[in-house]
C-alpha cells in the first residue's frame, strides 16, 4: 500500500513486511544490553536510483461468481419433474426447470413476467423484453418484427417459430406464452442449490433453486479510511493461485461500510470495531484459459496514481532514528538522515524526499 507515514511511527505500529525488515536490521545493528554481544548482520549495497514511484493499495479478496438469484415458481402447481444440477449453466432460451414436465424457459430482461403474452395484450416494457429475445433467438428471420413495446402478428408469428423448434405439433404452436412458461431475469445463470426436491410438489411463488450469474468478478474488502483513494475504472493487478498476475479494473467501489463483529454466540453482547470497517470492491478481470477453480482467494494492487522522478530506496534500507525519524547507512558506514515520502510496499520502495542524491549507495540486510 502506498502512503506517507509520520516518522517514528513504526516504533508504535505493526508494519509490512518490507518495512519490518529494515526496523529489524536497525534494531540488530545497535548496541546491545552490557555484556550482550550484537548480532552479526550480513548487508549488501543498493543503489539511491531515480525513478517513478507507483501508488498502489494492496487488498485481499477472492475470485467468485457475480450476482444472486432465486428462481421461484411461477405457473400452476404441480410436481418439480426437472431441475439444473449445481454448476449447470441456462443461456437464453434452454429450459430452467419442468413441471408436470411443462418447461419453463429462460429469457434476458429486467422486467419480470407478471401475464400472459398474446396478440391484442396491451402495451408494456415486457413486450419489448420478449421481442428482444425472440430477434436475439433468430426467430424473425425475415426482420418483420419491430421490437418495441406493442404485440403484433409478427410477434405472435416469431412465438410459432419458437414452439416449432420445441418440436411441438403444428395444432400446438398457438404464437402465445402463459405466465409461467418463460421466466425473465438479467442474466444467463449457473445453478448453485436445488431448494424444492425434484418429485415434490411446486407451489406459485415456490423456491425451485438458487443461481449466480456466470460471470466472475474479483470481491475485495478495502478499509474504509482508503475508499477515497481507489475510483471506478482505476486499473489493477490480480494475483490468483498459481498463475501469473493478470490485468483486471475496478467496476464498482461500496456505499455501505460494514464491522466485523465480536462476542457473538453465548458470550457478551456482540461489539463492533469502526476502526476495522471496510467497504466491498468489484473487479473484473478475464480468467485465465484452463484455470478451473470456481472460487479462490486474490491478491489485488489497486494501481491509484504514479510520482514520477523521485529519488528510490528499498524500504528495508531505513532504519529506525534514535529520538524519531528514519536514517539510512551509507556504503562507507556513515549514518545519515532522510525523509521519506510515499512507501509502495508491493514493490519494496519509498521516495526519499530529503537527505540523498541520486548514485549514492545505502545499505540493505543482505538476502
Amino acid at each position: 500500500m502506498s502512503r506517507r507515514r509520520t516518522a517514528g511511527a513504526v516504533l508504535a505500529v505493526a508494519v509490512t513486511a518490507p518495512l519490518a525488515a529494515g526496523v529489524t536490521y536497525a534494531a540488530r545493528t545497535g548496541p546491545g544490553p552490557a555484556g550482550t554481544p550484537a548480532a552479526e548482520v550480513t548487508t549488501g549495497a543498493a543503489e539511491v536510483t531515480r525513478g517513478t514511484l507507483t501508488q498502489r493499495v494492496r487488498i485481499s479478496g477472492a475470485l467468485a461468481y457475480t450476482g444472486s438469484y432465486t428462481i421461484g415458481h411461477q405457473g400452476t402447481p404441480g410436481v418439480l419433474t426437472g431441475a439444473p444440477a449445481p454448476g449447470a449453466v441456462v443461456n437464453r432460451g434452454d429450459i430452467l426447470y419442468r413441471v408436470a414436465d411443462a418447461p419453463v424457459r429462460l429469457l434476458l430482461g429486467a422486467v419480470p413476467a407478471y401475464r400472459d403474452l398474446r396478440y391484442g395484450v396491451s402495451d408494456g416494457p415486457d413486450v419489448r423484453q420478449l421481442e428482444r429475445n425472440l430477434v436475439a433467438l433468430g426467430f424473425d428471420p425475415h426482420h418483420r418484427m419491430t421490437v418495441d413495446r406493442h404485440f403484433t402478428a409478427a410477434t405472435a408469428a416469431a412465438i410459432r417459430r419458437w414452439q416449432a423448434s420445441w418440436g411441438w405439433p403444428a395444432y400446438r404452436r398457438t404464437g402465445r406464452l402463459t405466465l409461467g412458461q418463460i421466466m425473465f431475469l438479467p442474466a444467463p445463470l449457473r445453478a448453485t442449490a436445488l431448494e424444492t426436491r425434484v418429485g415434490a410438489q411446486a407451489a406459485p411463488g415456490a423456491t425451485v433453486f438458487t443461481a449466480t450469474s456466470t460471470g466472475r468478478a474479483v470481491i475485495a474488502q478495502l478499509e474504509a479510511s482508503e475508499r477515497g483513494r481507489v475510483h471506478v475504472g482505476d486499473r489493477v493487478e490480480v494475483s490468483l493461485p498459481d498463475t501469473d498476475p493478470i490485468p483486471g479494473r475496478v467496476t464498482a467501489v461500496g456505499e455501505v461500510a460494514t464491522s466485523p463483529t465480536t462476542g457473538e454466540g453465548d458470550g457478551p453482547p456482540a461489539t463492533v470495531n469502526p476502526d476495522e470497517a471496510t467497504v466491498a470492491v468489484t473487479i473484473a478481470i478475464q480468467v485465465p484459459r484452463g484455470f478451473s477453480l470456481d472460487q479462490a482467494p486474490v491478491t489485488v494492487d489497486i494501481t491509484t496514481g504514479s510520482r514520477p522522478g523521485v529519488l528510490l530506496v528499498p524500504i528495508a534500507a531505513l532504519l529506525a532514528r534514535p529520538g524519531g525519524g528514519y536514517q539510512v547507512r551509507l556504503a562507507g558506514g556513515t549514518e545519515t538522515p532522510v525523509e521519506p515520502g510515499l512507501f509502495d510496499e508491493s514493490t519494496g520502495r519509498v521516495e526519499i524526499v530529503s537527505g540523498l542524491t541520486a548514485g549514492q549507495s545505502v545499505e540493505v540486510p543482505a538476502r
